[in-house]
């Protein structure tokens, strides 16, 4: 579990199947890292690098194998505090970056709709490559998030060109309560 709260930018080398970055932080084998909001556990740690081995699942539905830079998480401690929501790391897909507008000392940032829309509402909460951001507006195909200057220094967002893909996970709570307000049971429950 995260909190969408981006803890490093880094950049990342995929090799052999295996995505690598500098240990530039005390990291071990077996832990739980969010990698662009991806839940992916460390399988390899030398003295200057660690890595992370890529399912072709992994591969196929996220952003990891075109990325260049990578927003970073360790997960949650049970008494740690929770700054952005709670987000599991288990992405369901991409969108695409459109475009952004700067308003004050705001960002707009626009992203074309997952195919989950009803969780795209107003005031809602998204994870997009790992950030905890809410959701300003949705139009008939976009929506859009406010970001601040301090986000946006301090994530790989800084880097998206129109027609990126960027990984988007919907809220935990806006699943669970699709599910039990059409099914009247929580999706993939028997």
């Amino acid at each position: 579990m995260f909190t969408g709260i981006v803890q490093k930018v880094e950049r990342g080398l995929l090799r052999d199947k295996r995505l690598f970055f500098k240990k530039t932080w005390e990291i071990e084998i077996g832990e739980s890292i969010a990698v662009n909001g991806v839940c992916l556990t460390v399988t390899g740690v030398s003295e200057d690098e660690y890595w992370f081995e890529l399912g072709e699942e992994t591969k196929k539905r996220t952003n990891l194998a075109v990325s260049e830079y990578y927003n970073l998480e360790k997960s949650l401690r049970v008494d740690g505090k929770i700054d952005g929501h709670l987000v599991t790391g288990h992405v369901d897909g991409t969108v695409r970056f459109l475009r952004s507008e700067r308003h004050g000392n705001s960002y707009f940032m626009f992203f074309s709709l997952p195919k989950e829309r009803w969780a795209i509402v107003p005031k809602g909460s998204i994870a997009l490559n790992g950030i905890s951001l809410t959701i300003v507006d949705v139009s008939f195909d976009t929506f859009y998030v406010q970001v601040i200057p301090h986000t946006l220094q301090n994530t790989n967002f800084k880097f998206l060109k129109t027609g990126d893909p960027v990984n988007y996970e919907i809220d935990i709570i806006a699943r669970y309560l699709k599910g039990v307000i059409e099914n009247g049971k929580i999706e993939g429950s028997f």
